[in-house]
């Protein structure tokens, strides 16, 4: 029997960060938060999550943020 079992992304979900300034540009307002579950499947079926990833990135300048890049007032504005 062979088996297919492994790690997928989920459906990314993003989020507006009112009030919170870009680091780099300074614009407040553009910052977007972009969550992604990656679950475990079996046969392509989703079992359980495994992590999430977060990556944060300004829509005016198009500068990308990773989680250990995060300011504390982008972590203060994450929901």
């Amino acid at each position: 029997m062979i088996l297919f079992f492994g790690m997928r992304p989920g459906k990314s979900e993003t989020t507006l960060l009112q009030g919170t300034p870009c680091p780099h540009c300074g614009n407040s307002g553009t910052l977007e938060l972009y969550r992604t579950p990656h679950y475990f499947h079996l046969f392509w079926i989703k079992i359980f999550p495994v992590y999430t990833s977060r990556m944060i990135e300004c829509t005016h300048c198009k500068r990308g943020y990773f989680k250990e890049d995060f300011t504390e007032d982008m972590r203060r504005a994450i929901p």
